[in-house]
C-alpha cells in the first residue's frame, strides 16, 4: 500500500475509534498523579482550577460556534462508511481555519491535561494530540480534495489548517442555532466537568487519602459536575422524547 493510502487509512480508522482512544489520557493521567505529582503545586488552587476551566470550556465555545452556524450536508461529517459531504463548508469559522473543531477539542483536553499538574506530561499530550489528528485532518482533507477539487485547493490555500486566521473571517450566511449546540455539545459538557472531577478525585486519593466520600472532590468542582449533570439529564431527555432540539435546516452530525 503507498503511503498516502496508508494516512488515509488509518486516519479514518482513528476518527471511527476518536471517542475511546483518548481515553488512554486518563490511564496516562492516573499514573502521573501517582508517580510525578509536582510537590510545589497545590493540589487545589481555585485561581488554577478557574484559568484551566476556562481553557477547556474555551475550546467547548469554538465548538459551539462551529456547530451552531454549520448547515446541513456540508463538509465535516464522517460515518463508519467512510468521509461524506455533500457541500464544501467555507464561510463562517471555517474561514478563518479548515479544522475548527479540533481546534475546539485541543483547547477542550488542554486544560483538563494541564490540571494534572506536570508539565512535562502537558508537553508530551500536546505531541502526541497533533500526531493522533494529523492523520485524521489527512484523511479528511484527501476525501475532500478528491470530491470537490480546485474549489478546495483554492479554500485550503488561503485557509489555515489549525490555527485560525481571523483576517479571513466571510459571514456564514445563517443565523446561529443555539438548539443545534444544545442537542449535540451536552455530552461533552458534562465530560469537562466530569474530567476535572476526576482528576481532582485522584489528587486526593494518592496524596491525601479519604477523610470521607464529600470531601473526596473540592467542592467547586462539586458544584460544576452536579449542575453540569442536571443540564446533560435534561438536554438528553429533551433530545430523546421530544423535539424541541430539532432544527430540521441544521441538521448537523460529526
Amino acid at each position: 500500500m503507498a503511503l498516502i493510502e496508508e494516512l488515509d487509512k488509518s486516519g479514518n480508522w482513528l476518527f471511527r475509534w476518536r471517542s475511546y482512544l483518548p481515553l488512554t489520557l486518563y490511564v496516562m493521567a492516573t499514573l502521573v498523579i501517582f508517580l510525578e505529582l509536582d510537590e510545589h503545586m497545590e493540589l487545589f488552587d481555585l485561581q488554577w482550577a478557574v484559568a484551566c476551566l476556562g481553557i477547556s470550556l474555551l475550546g467547548q465555545i469554538i465548538r459551539g460556534i462551529t456547530i451552531g452556524y454549520t448547515p446541513k450536508g456540508t463538509s465535516g461529517r464522517n460515518t463508519k462508511e467512510g468521509q461524506v459531504a455533500e457541500t464544501l463548508n467555507t464561510k463562517g469559522i471555517y474561514s478563518t481555519v479548515r479544522h475548527p473543531l479540533y481546534l475546539g477539542n485541543f483547547f477542550m483536553w488542554l486544560g483538563i491535561i494541564i490540571y494534572v499538574g506536570n508539565w512535562w506530561f502537558s508537553i508530551l499530550c500536546c505531541f502526541l494530540f497533533w500526531i493522533y489528528y494529523e492523520r485524521i485532518m489527512f484523511a479528511e482533507e484527501f476525501f475532500l480534495r478528491k470530491k470537490f477539487g480546485q474549489i478546495y485547493l483554492n479554500w485550503a490555500e488561503k485557509t489555515p489548517a489549525f490555527w485560525p486566521s481571523l483576517s479571513n473571517w466571510q459571514s456564514a450566511g445563517w443565523h446561529f442555532s443555539m438548539r443545534n449546540v444544545l442537542k449535540r455539545e451536552y455530552n461533552g459538557f458534562f465530560a469537562i466537568f466530569l474530567s476535572f472531577a476526576l482528576i481532582d478525585l485522584m489528587k486526593n486519593l494518592f496524596h491525601i487519602g479519604f477523610i470521607n466520600w464529600k470531601e473526596a472532590i473540592h467542592p467547586f468542582w462539586q458544584v460544576g459536575l452536579a449542575a453540569s449533570f442536571v443540564m446533560f439529564l435534561v438536554l438528553r431527555t429533551l433530545k430523546k422524547k421530544t423535539k424541541v432540539l430539532d432544527a430540521k435546516d441544521r441538521e448537523f452530525v460529526i
